[in-house]
């Protein structure tokens, strides 16, 4: 007889019961964590107010255009046009219609809208070349983004 019992055969299987549990805890990480990407703003913007606005239904279609006076004073002091994180020239603006409505779903290409954030210093001759670079793009849902006017501020 021997002194010493023979081991019994250990499970072969990994333990899972943790396995839900770092699973919700790294997504939990990924959700506190994450930040949406927003577009760095390079220009002066002070909106002007409106009192008859309108809300857009579908964001997803629209493509923000930036104009006003550079933050930045090695750009100079003259207003720039800004289109996702860069500034553009005039002649710029078309090949940014045609990559922007190339993002979209071939559906909703021609339901594509550009928002015009115009700083209220800014002059109404580069609004007007960058509307009529816009038509040229066969860009013609324009909008122009505007706080809402509060009755307080008349």
């Amino acid at each position: 007889m021997s002194k010493f019992k023979k081991k019994s055969q250990s499970s072969q299987d990994i333990p899972t019961a943790a396995l839900p549990d770092i699973i919700f805890m790294l997504l939990f990480f990924f959700m506190v964590t994450t930040v949406i990407r927003e577009d760095e703003i390079l220009v002066e913007q002070s909106l002007p107010a409106a009192e008859d606005i309108t809300k857009l239904e579908r964001k997803s279609l629209v493509s923000y255009l930036y104009v006003g006076q550079p933050k930045e004073a090695k750009f100079g002091t003259e207003p720039l046009v800004q289109a996702n994180d860069a500034f553009i020239r005039m002649d710029e603006l078309i090949l940014w219609v045609t990559q922007e409505r190339d993002k979209l779903d071939e559906v909703d290409k021609n339901q594509m809208t550009v928002s015009l954030k115009v700083d209220k210093e800014t002059k109404m001759g580069i609004v007007s070349d960058v509307q009529q670079e816009l038509r040229e793009a066969n860009a013609l849902k324009i909008m122009y983004n505007t706080p809402q006017l509060v009755k307080d501020d008349i």
